[in-house]
C-alpha cells in the first residue's frame, strides 16, 4: 500500500467489452475503440475520487497471439486517449495465464485469472481502498464470480442493453448513503 494515502473506494473495470468493444485478443492502438461513454465514464469516477482499476485476463498471451509487452503498449495507448477526456486509470493489471495456452510456461490454472481473485488482491495490496465502498463491472460470469469471491458489488455489464455511464452515475449517486 502507499505510504500517506487514505483509503478510497475503487471501481474495477473489466477491459474488453466494457471499456473498450470487445473484437477479441485486442493489442495493437489501432484496435482501440471505446464503448460509447467509456472515457466520460472514467472521469466521472476520477472526479468523484475513486481508484480507477483495469483487471482483465488476457489469455492471448498464454495462447502465443501477442506478448506482455504488447499488452502494455495498448494500455499505454489507453491512457494516452484517455487524456483527451480529462480522465486516466490508475493502473492496469492483467494475468496472462490460460490452462489451453500453447506457451506452456503460461499454460496453467492460476489465482489470478477471474473468476480468482488474484488481479484484485495484488490491487488492494498495492493501492490504499476501501474494499467496503468498492465495486467491480464486468460483461462475464467470472467477473461477477471474482467480485463475489472478494466481497465486493459485481455489476453486470451488457453494453448493447445498458450505457456505461449512466450506470456509473447510479453507482456514484447510491454509494455514499448505500452503505455498501
Amino acid at each position: 500500500m502507499r505510504i500517506g494515502q487514505d483509503k478510497r473506494p475503487a471501481a474495477f473495470l473489466d477491459r474488453d467489452g466494457v471499456l473498450n468493444v470487445d473484437h477479441g485478443y485486442a493489442y495493437r492502438p489501432d484496435q482501440l475503440e471505446w464503448i460509447a461513454g467509456a472515457p466520460e465514464a472514467v472521469r466521472l469516477l476520477n472526479e468523484a475520487g475513486y481508484a480507477v482499476i483495469v483487471v482483465t485476463n488476457q489469455s492471448g498471451i498464454a495462447r502465443g497471439l501477442y506478448d506482455e509487452a504488447a499488452v502494455r503498449h495498448f494500455h499505454a495507448h489507453m491512457q494516452n486517449a484517455l487524456r483527451a477526456h480529462s480522465a486516466h486509470i490508475d493502473a492496469f493489471y492483467f494475468c496472462p495465464h490460460h490452462p489451453d495456452g500453447t506457451v506452456k510456461a503460461l499454460a496453467i490454472r492460476c489465482g489470478c485469472r477471474k473468476p480468482g481473485t488474484g488481479l484484485l488482491e495484488q490491487a488492494t495490496h498495492e493501492w490504499p481502498i476501501d474494499l467496503a465502498r468498492s465495486f467491480l463491472i464486468g460483461d462475464k460470469d467470472g467477473d461477477m464470480a471474482a467480485a463475489a469471491a472478494f466481497h465486493i458489488r459485481g455489476i453486470k455489464f451488457d453494453s448493447t442493453a445498458n450505457s456505461l455511464i449512466d450506470i456509473v452515475r447510479r453507482e456514484l449517486t447510491a454509494m455514499p448513503g448505500s452503505g455498501h
